[in-house]
């Protein structure tokens, strides 16, 4: 039997032709997505779900899901896709995240050449049949300096364009290598330093803990006086009250915006500001960004429906079902090693060499790099996946090198993650003992055997006594619970390291008690996804 798929949001008539010439049954049903009840009824007929961002898909519609086996979103977003339930159902999740990168590049140079010229502005004035020239002094962004923040997929094309436009450019990305920049034809620099050197600065970052309100009231005074910001982005990572007060002192030329912190944006502090360029989110809108997300979720779900091919999953690693049975436990593995390496630097990272060591090395590696890189990856951009992360991590120029070998230790088998930057290495090691519990084994060349938890605590600091009645003192006073204590050593009075598998997240002020102490070299909260 055929598989079906429902499409209930719209999408363009070649993308449906492409289900039925493959072989999939589909129902065009673009206003179903709206219509929650009428769609929870439906649902259960279906083995794919194709939509965009109007189709709602719940915990409570899956529920009703009973043969769903795919979702496919045409676009990167899937706020609107409850991703975990998904999982626990079974349901794949897909989305096509390259599919709109040069249309929301090129809306980034649109916005920078309005801010420059004042075009909207212009335009206003010259529709109410003003004539007011020498009002719209314009700058060239010729020879300009373009500051840009976060030099990815969509960031790389605009430095592309911008170098092309004859601007020079630096750009801000800790995970920016030298040989990646040298080839996008860009200076790579410190964030205060593009603060302070950009006569345009563009954001095309995600939006995380880190990246929130990047540009903050304190780094919008250590701008260039007269800057022009673009945020194409995401909103929240600029503080648009502050944005406000740097436009009214003129610390801030102008700014384009095409996102906001609250959407839909029916009311902003920066609405109505003479120097202000707003659009609705604009960036993934044209034509041709529109039909080609389409084509490729209509491609990409057929192959999974029809062949059992995934690409793009957001929740999946690309495994056949035999593999999975036996390396759930290693991804998750190779996924922590990845995630310890990723929040312990802040520095471009060159290389990752990754060594298989015993039975691991005969599965299939190409997943279980995938995974190391996602982890390493996710600490910076959470949109990254099993799938997307070698390409990601291609183009920021990282290399990935992988090495088989047989039994040589303790354990039958166990993952070696090495991380390269101009400054250091750092490297991290871990198993699967046969509980299917992945643990970490060496950290810094010290071995250990440390359970892996959601919340934990690492710090580095010499060998000397009363360590432990500090660190556990310290987690008493302020009412963190420790599940598990593990120490090692380098030797006697040498390099010492502690992991502490902790009940909750802990609060940044217990880690600045614990820097204050003078005690320790370094001092980290790691998070990990151990669902």
């Amino acid at each position: 039997m055929a598989p079906r798929v429902l499409v209930s949001d719209e999408l363009s008539e070649t993308a449906v032709q492409i289900f039925r010439d493959r072989g999939v049954e589909v129902d065009y049903l673009p206003k179903l997505g709206k219509d929650k009840e009428k769609l929870a009824e439906l649902i259960s007929q279906y083995d794919g779900l194709a939509i965009r961002s109007a189709t709602k898909v719940t915990e409570k519609l899956l529920e009703s899901a009973t043969n769903l086996k795919v979702v496919g979103r045409a676009g990167i977003g899937v706020d609107n896709v409850d991703i975990p339930a998904a999982s626990k159902k079974g349901v794949i999740v897909m989305n096509t995240p390259f599919g709109n990168s040069i249309t929301t590049a090129e809306h980034a140079i649109a916005m920078m050449f309005a801010v420059a010229r004042q075009i909207p502005e212009a335009n206003a004035s010259t529709h109410a049949g003003k004539w007011e020239k020498s009002r719209f002094m314009g700058v060239e962004l010729f020879n300009k300096t373009l500051g840009v923040i976060g030099a990815g997929n969509i960031g790389g094309i605009v430095c592309n364009r911008a170098v092309g436009l004859h601007m020079k450019v630096v750009a801000y990305d800790p995970f920016l290598s030298d040989e990646r920049a040298k080839q996008l034809g860009v200076t790579k620099v410190e964030l205060d330093e593009l603060l302070h050197r950009a006569d345009f600065i563009t954001l095309h970052v995600p939006l995380t803990d880190k990246t929130r309100n990047i540009l903050s009231k304190d780094n919008l005074a250590k701008t260039k006086k007269g800057v022009r910001i673009i945020n194409c982005a995401r909103g929240g990572l600029v503080d648009e009250v502050a944005l406000l007060e740097a436009l009214n002192s003129g610390q801030v030329a102008a700014a384009a915006l095409d996102v906001f912190e609250v959407e839909p944006a029916t009311e902003s502090p920066l609405f109505g500001h003479a120097n202000v360029v707003c659009t609705p989110h604009l960036g993934a809108s044209t034509t041709e960004a529109q039909e080609n997300v389409a084509l490729q979720v209509a491609e990409q779900m057929s192959d999974y429906l029809l062949t059992g091919a995934v690409q793009n999953a957001l929740n999946m690693p690309s495994v056949t079902a035999e593999e999975a049975a036996v390396m759930g436990p290693w991804l998750k593995l190779a996924a922590h090693l990845g995630a310890f390496i990723g929040q312990m630097t802040d520095e471009p990272i060159k290389a990752l060499n990754i060594l298989y060591d015993g039975t691991v090395a005969g599965m299939n590696l190409a997943a279980l790099n995938s995974a190391v890189i996602a982890g390493v990856m996710k600490a910076a951009n959470p949109d990254v996946n099993l799938v997307s992360a070698p390409i990601v991590a291609k183009e920021r120029g990282i290399q990935v090198s992988t090495t088989r070998q047989d039994k040589t230790g303790t354990f039958d088998a166990y993952i070696k993650v090495t991380m390269v930057t101009d400054k250091r290495e750092r490297s991290v090691a871990g198993t699967c003992f046969s509980d299917g519990k992945p643990r970490f084994i060496q950290i810094k060349g010290i071995n250990i055997d440390a359970e892996i938890g959601a919340h934990m605590l690492y710090t580095t600091n010499d060998d000397v006594p009363g360590i432990i009645g500090l660190l556990g003192m310290t987690m008493g006073k302020n009412g963190v619970n420790i599940a598990n204590f593990t120490l090692g050593r380098s030797g006697v009075g040498q390099d010492a390291i502690a992991i502490l598998y902790l009940d909750q997240a802990i609060d940044p002020k217990v880690l600045e008690t614990l820097e204050s102490t003078g005690m320790f070299q370094s001092v980290k909260a790691l998070q990990f996804d151990v669902a």
